[in-house]
């Protein structure tokens, strides 16, 4: 399979509680909300889109207390994500989940987490999501496992709260095979890894 992460990401690079004020309060946030009013109906059939070439997601801890919290809830039948979402194989990376019955199927990867996603990248497929889990894609993005990296924007600054690429992270090349902007104004920034940064100077 094809590991695939999707972030949503502030104009100063802030991940964090994109969905709503009380996603994640974590370290006193209280900005959250922030990708809503951008959200419409063509970032939706994008998004649809995408979670449709989804064989199996993967989540980091936090995402996955928050979205195993709600995703059982929606079963309507209109929701374009809820079936897909609440049906298709799930891994979560955590030394500390010890149950994970309650948003079935779920398997908990403890141990060597980054040796067994390499693992379930080798089985057959199409493609190993990652929804948000900033964390995890982080480490991810530095062992060299992503293979496809689809940034969504928001014209937005919110000045507080956790970054995606935090100050001190692994330096990584990256080369863009997509791009848009929907009517809302996300950039839709889609990137494969291009191994190490270049670096040079400017001649006039």
């Amino acid at each position: 399979m094809k590991l695939t992460v999707t972030e949503f990401l502030t104009l100063d690079g802030v991940s964090q509680g994109p969905g709503a004020p009380d996603e994640d309060t974590s370290d006193g946030f209280d900005r959250g909300g922030w990708f809503v009013p951008f959200v419409d109906q063509e970032f939706v059939e994008l998004a649809v889109e995408w979670l449709g070439e989804a064989d199996a997601l993967l989540f980091g801890r936090r995402t996955y207390d928050n979205f195993s919290r709600d995703w059982p809830k929606m079963t309507d039948s209109d929701n374009p994500f809820a079936g897909t979402m609440n049906s298709l194989p799930k891994y979560v990376a955590s030394h500390s989940l010890r149950s994970a019955e309650h948003w079935p199927p779920t398997t908990i990867l403890a141990g060597d987490v980054l040796a067994q996603i390499a693992e379930l990248k080798g089985r057959p497929g199409r493609e190993l999501q990652v929804h948000g889990s900033a964390q995890l894609a982080q480490s991810l993005l530095a062992e060299g496992l992503i293979d496809t990296l689809r940034l969504v924007v928001s014209p937005v600054v919110v000045g507080t709260g956790r970054r995606l690429f935090p100050v001190g992270g692994v330096p990584a090349g990256l080369r863009i095979s997509q791009h848009r902007v929907t009517a809302a104004g996300l950039a839709v920034l889609i990137y494969e890894p291009a191994g190490q940064p270049e670096y040079a100077t400017y001649q006039p």
